[in-house]
């Protein structure tokens, strides 16, 4: 299985830490965020990736270079201006072997166990949603209890992992979201799976509370090198 890491955006949100370099390096207890993607891919066995970069793609070229790639075989899609998920994946999947591949948005660190999309293509996996902000019981106007940050049962979220049929690919906009384009289409048609991970470890990168959050997380005994 190939993967394709999906890792061109500005960062705006991480600002001003963008200013000076891009998301994917933006490091995580001492270690970078593509490096942490890296590493947890190659863990199920996925030597062969394809990072999209745009944003500063120098110094992320730069940094796995330097780290001779941590065995793994790497190639670099590089967009001149910024084309959009579906875009990406279309250009990056002519580097592609074989008949399907996985996808992996550039601003996730989970511990899910990536084989178990393996089993159907055109699949995302999902999550339960977790909320960012403590929630309140209330009986009529009166609040009865104070809850902590939780998942909500049953609720489910697309956790930024594809697994893709070659076939996809000519769907793809040249320049266009998938979430927006092939997925609906694929969706409507009913060809479009969702595999469920409960209570696994996940975290996406969109601001510095994320960072803070995914740090403190991350040195919990439970999670403590599962990458």
């Amino acid at each position: 299985m190939d993967a394709i890491i999906l890792a061109g955006g500005k960062g705006t949100r991480l600002k001003p830490l963008t200013d000076h370099v891009p998301k994917p390096l933006i490091p995580i207890n001492s270690k970078p965020l593509i490096e942490w993607q890296i590493r947890y891919l190659k863990k199920f066995g996925i030597k062969n990736i394809v990072i999209c970069t745009g944003y500063k793609s120098k110094q992320i070229e730069g940094y796995l270079e330097r780290k001779a790639n941590f065995g793994s075989k790497i190639k670099f899609s590089i967009e001149k201006k910024p084309l959009g998920t579906g875009g990406a994946i279309k250009k990056a999947a002519k580097m592609i072997q074989g008949s399907s591949f996985l996808v992996l948005n550039g601003d996730i660190i989970t511990n899910m166990d990536i084989r178990q999309i393996y089993k159907k293509k055109n699949a995302i996996a999902l999550i339960e949603l977790k909320t960012k902000y403590g929630t309140v019981a209330i009986h009529e106007d009166k609040i009865t209890e104070f809850r902590e940050k939780k998942s909500v049962p049953d609720v489910w979220m697309n956790a930024g992992i594809y697994h893709l049929d070659r076939s996809i690919v000519e769907k793809l906009p040249t320049n266009g979201a998938i979430e927006k384009t092939a997925f609906l289409k694929y969706a409507k048609e009913g060809k479009l799976h969702g595999v469920k991970f409960r209570d696994s470890f996940w975290f996406s990168i969109d601001s510095h509370k994320d960072l803070e959050d995914c740090s403190e997380t991350l040195k919990l005994k439970k999670y403590r090198g599962f990458v």
